[in-house]
């Protein structure tokens, strides 16, 4: 029988500006691989940067293994009591009470987040009357549309891009050069075979969009934009807000809605991310005028997104990192 300790990795931090700051990262969906692209994510946080990073996953509670399509069951979100920053990339998880009750403290005392992917459309809670106003399709008239729109500033609409088809190269905000989250960043060094999510404009706010996703004709970097009115105007696909906690203190936020597995493997994407973590934890002036380290940590050879796809068998311990991983 597994023990609860098996259910997550935390990694220690190393030298660096996010010393003695935690970082907890969420994973769950069933589609776009979190459960891989996190722990790299939080590898290259603490090993590169300095940062404690605790990742969790949707588990088999009696075996221990990760199991994405496991939608009741995000163990270890205690964790975030006493964390700093919260990444998170979860898909339409209908977890219980005890433990969004974790979820919801951290939002009340408006901490600052990011999210990735889904976490647009992160809960639909369908057992638990207590958190239902952070349903992706909430009707709640002081929370209407849930975590996504009132949190991260959009929930799900539909793609933009043709899924599967039609990969997203990110466009830089014309007005946005100088941003603390795209420094070292050129237009087209964000990249990823997910395809561009449909917003609408403008976002809710003090939203501002720091980069948008132009759509490519096809699944490969160097593809042409497609003509027409994918890209007449082009979606956001990175933009910063800020929200209110309880008792009145604004957290940041910042919310992409790339941030699959596979997207993680363009340096861009993976320094947007990085940059933005310093940038929601108000240490942007630590970020270099070239942008953050983002070398990969050990291995990376992440699986293609899709239903159904997820690799079998694997535990949190899986993805520790190993004495022989490049430092």
């Amino acid at each position: 029988m597994a023990q609860p300790r098996d259910f997550w990795v935390t990694y220690k931090g190393h030298e660096g500006p996010g010393k003695n700051l935690q970082i907890v990262l969420i994973s769950g969906d069933e589609e776009y691989r979190s459960e891989e692209a996190l722990p790299q994510l939080g590898k290259i946080l603490s090993t590169r940067h300095g940062f404690k990073c605790t990742v969790l996953f949707a588990i088999d509670e009696k075996t221990g293994i990760i199991n994405p399509e496991n939608r009741r069951n995000i163990p270890g979100l205690e964790a975030l009591t006493t964390a700093d920053l919260v990444i998170i990339a979860t898909r339409f998880r209908d977890l219980p009470d005890e433990q969004m009750a974790y979820i919801d403290a951290y939002l009340q005392a408006g901490k600052p987040i990011i999210g990735m992917r889904t976490a647009t459309h992160a809960f639909a809670l369908e057992s638990s009357p207590t958190y239902q106003h952070y349903n992706w399709n909430s009707v709640d008239p002081k929370f209407e549309q849930g975590f996504g729109r009132q949190i991260l500033g959009e929930t799900w609409i539909a793609h933009h891009g043709h899924h599967g088809r039609e990969s997203t190269r990110g466009i830089v905000a014309a007005d946005q050069g100088d941003h603390p989250i795209v420094r070292g960043i050129r237009d087209g060094a964000i990249w990823g075979p997910t395809d561009v999510y449909r917003v609408r404009l403008p976002l809710p706010g003090d939203a501002q969009p720091i980069v948008f996703g132009q759509v490519l004709a096809g699944m490969s970097p160097d593809d042409e934009p497609v003509t027409g009115e994918k890209n007449t105007p082009m979606m956001p696909i990175g933009w910063t807000r800020t929200y209110q906690g309880a008792d009145g203190q604004r957290g940041r936020v910042f919310t992409t809605t790339m941030g699959a597995s596979t997207d993680l493997v363009a340096e861009g994407t993976r320094r947007m991310i990085v940059n933005a973590t310093y940038w929601a934890l108000g240490l942007e002036d630590k970020i270099p005028q070239g942008g953050t380290d983002v070398r990969i940590v050990g291995r990376y050879e992440p699986s293609a997104y899709g239903f159904g796809k997820h690799r079998p068998g694997v535990r949190p311990a899986d993805h520790a990192i190993e004495a022989t991983d490049a430092p």
